[in-house]
């Protein structure tokens, strides 16, 4: 069985290839390292002993992407690649749509047209907007409040529609929460190109005193601290739910949170980081984000009782690991 992924030298990407391979698929990778690194290649190798096929390609592009239909027979396909950042979707909005949202289109065409039937897509709890917590499946999609949240949910609705019309694609959509950590082997981990969008890397840049302080922004939130609180999940487990995704995918379309189902604080997150690795995090608070909310996590129910997937990992071994690979994957 062969899996495309695509963005698969990409954080959450590269430990879902992992997983794959550990589960016995064979898997093809499609990346244009608009944010990963070529290196990831060889430590998938260094981690696996496989050295997945890849194509540089970016998949908006429709006649690459179908040299690579036409020279593979593929079981499914995980779509990762897009671009994330919250708030540079904000600045670059037509960047966001086009590519987010044509690559899904290209490679819903593909797997129309080459028989591919079972399609994840990585979305993510922005669909939700601002809406009270715990967050579950059924809610109304309410994303306005930036455009990559948007083209998460605009991608949903397509796969939704093609899936609708096509009783043989299904389609399983991942709503992702606050992935962290990296793999035990310190090989591989969130390394974005440019500045970080995501609070771990801020974080143990600072304890690797590559950065003098973290802005923890805002501290006046009804919450434990103050702080904003978040459904922080390690990688590997994440990885692990598309794993199950695409082996409980049959028919139509299911719609799941990836996430522990609880809150942490900023606050409790640095804290813990600095107590399990003894190293010092020194922060400032800063006024709040716009359209930062107070408390974000998720209803978990839904992945549980239907594919039999939990999150198991801590907090404790999110913070461990993300330091681990500051420290060996330079």
């Amino acid at each position: 069985m062969t899996i495309l992924v695509t963005g698969g030298l990409g954080f959450i990407g590269s430990h879902t290839v992992v997983e794959l391979i550990k589960n016995n698929y064979e898997v093809v990778i499609a990346d244009n390292l608009a944010n990963s690194k070529l290196e990831v290649l060889e430590r998938l190798y260094q981690i696996t002993g496989v050295r997945p096929i890849f194509y540089q390609i970016d998949v908006t592009d429709e006649a690459l992407v179908e040299e690579i239909f036409r020279k593979h027979k593929f079981a499914g396909l995980i779509h990762f690649a897009g671009l994330k950042a919250v708030g540079e979707s904000v600045e670059k909005p037509l960047d966001y749509y086009y590519n987010n949202i044509v690559s899904t289109m290209v490679l819903s065409k593909m797997c129309l047209r080459y028989q591919v039937d079972k399609f994840v897509f990585s979305s993510s709890a922005t669909v939700y907007g601002e809406q009270p917590s715990p967050l579950r499946e059924d809610m109304e999609l309410k994303p306005r409040t930036n455009p990559y949240g948007e083209t998460k949910a605009i991608s949903e609705r397509i796969l939704i529609d093609t899936a609708r019309a096509n009783e043989n694609f299904a389609v399983s959509l991942l709503r992702y929460f606050n992935p962290i950590g990296a793999h035990e082997s310190g090989l591989i981990g969130e390394d974005p190109n440019g500045i970080p969008n995501n609070l771990m890397p801020f974080v143990t840049k600072v304890a690797k005193g590559l950065l003098v302080k973290l802005s923890v922004f805002g501290h006046d939130y009804d919450t434990v601290d103050g702080t904003g609180v978040r459904d922080y999940i390690h990688v590997v487990d994440l990885a692990r739910g598309h794993v199950r995704a695409i082996e409980g995918l049959d028919t139509g379309v299911s719609i799941y949170n990836l996430g522990t189902g609880k809150g942490t604080s900023v606050l409790e997150l640095v804290n813990a980081f600095i107590r399990v690795n003894g190293v010092d995090v020194p922060y400032e608070f800063v006024g709040r984000r716009s359209g930062d909310v107070a408390t974000c996590f998720a209803d978990v129910s839904k992945v549980e009782r239907e594919l039999g997937w939990k999150a198991e990992l801590t907090i404790e071994d999110m913070v461990r690991d993300a330091w681990g690979f500051e420290q060996g994957g330079e």
